[in-house]
């Protein structure tokens, strides 16, 4: 590996792709801290969604919120102040409110910095929407991760299965195409592949698969 420099990783793509997933096995493997930015952007629109704040309000109510990511036992958690809110954030409600608040610069100009500073300061694995397009334009190694729309609802259908208020198939399908309207079509930093990310469809691979194909390619590109 390089030792001039941090190395930085952007993993970007739509939702349900796998990107935290993945990312956090191919940190694992390679040693580098994983930053999960998804999870800053759900409790931004938890804390958004909990206190009512209208949108002309963000900017100056978001200095309060005191979002952060804390190493507790080695996991990463989600803080909103001293609260975890790390299993707040993954409900149907609060992926749609991040996929709307995201798109509101005051929120992205909030957490924009936090992003940047992790990872001049460390080796990362950082993934989101737009990490190789915006926050990490320089980074070493860009992937773009996907899968079809049926495939990635197919795979979330089958992690909610066993809770008792599962949506069906059909709908988590519906609001993830809606979802990859909204992320594809927003004004600022929308959902696009940067023009020199490797993209990487899992649609035919497994978890396992997916991992060790993106571990390929930044051991390729960075030693």
């Amino acid at each position: 590996m390089k030792k001039d420099k941090n190395i930085n990783i952007a993993i970007d793509g739509p939702a349900g792709a796998g990107k935290s997933t993945i990312a956090k096995m191919v940190s694992k493997e390679l040693g580098y801290i994983y930053v999960d930015t998804g999870a800053l952007y759900r409790a931004a629109a938890l804390y958004i969604t909990e206190n009512g704040i209208a949108d002309e309000d963000i900017a100056e109510e978001l200095e309060k919120a005191d979002i952060s990511l804390r190493f507790v036992d080695g996991v990463q958690c989600v803080y909103v102040g001293d609260r975890d809110v790390s299993g707040l954030i993954r409900t149907p409600e609060i992926s749609m409110a991040a996929s709307r608040t995201s798109a509101i610069p005051a929120v992205r100009a909030y957490l924009f910095e936090t992003q940047k500073k992790i990872a001049r300061e460390n080796n990362v694995i950082m993934d989101g929407r737009d990490i190789g397009t915006v926050v990490l334009p320089d980074a070493d190694v860009k992937i773009f991760l996907t899968a079809s729309a049926e495939e990635r609802a197919n795979r979330r259908y089958k992690e909610l299965l066993e809770k008792p208020d599962c949506p069906t198939y059909e709908e988590i399908l519906s609001d993830i195409i809606k979802r990859d309207y909204q992320d594809m079509h927003r004004e600022t930093s929308p959902l696009k592949q940067a023009e020199d990310a490797v993209l990487v469809d899992t649609t035919e691979l497994d978890l396992e698969q997916s991992a060790q194909a993106i571990v390929d390619i930044i051991r390729e590109k960075t030693e």
